[in-house]
């Protein structure tokens, strides 16, 4: 699925510079874009949208791998400096492999970690290889 099959409000049709698309986006239209990696392997999709409430921004997306029907999913939370949007697939971008991805730190659907822990945030961003913020905050 992508973001514009997402689009209830109509927000990216006929759209202009001045209007919603790439450079801003309803959240709600990205749960359930499908994400892939650059050698064009599907690594799932997002499943949830984290906002860190005392900086404002964007934390992470939450992807969902592997299964069958939603079965035996495993979530991973990835920093959203992590993902680019590919906007001619209308899908996003994951720079991982697909092994190292079922090797990533994951959660289960029932057993949600702690996410504004500081510990665990230096792990997830340090596995991508990516800082949380440009000003170093967590």
């Amino acid at each position: 699925m992508n973001y514009q099959e997402q689009d209830t409000y109509g927000m990216y049709k006929n759209r202009s510079s001045d209007g919603p698309g790439p450079g801003l986006m309803g959240a709600n239209t990205l749960d359930g874009n499908d994400v892939f990696n650059r050698q064009d392997e599907d690594l799932g999709d997002i499943k949830e949208i984290m906002l860190d409430m005392g900086t404002s921004r964007v934390a992470y997306a939450v992807l969902s791998y592997g299964g069958f029907l939603g079965m035996g999913n495993k979530l991973f939370a990835v920093s959203w400096n992590a993902l680019t949007l590919d906007t001619a697939n209308k899908r996003f971008v994951l720079d991982v492999d697909k092994d190292r991805l079922e090797n990533a730190p994951g959660f289960d659907k029932d057993q949600w970690p702690d996410m504004a822990d500081a510990t665990w945030s230096k792990e997830i961003h340090d596995y991508y290889g990516v800082t949380p913020y440009s000003d170093g905050r967590v």
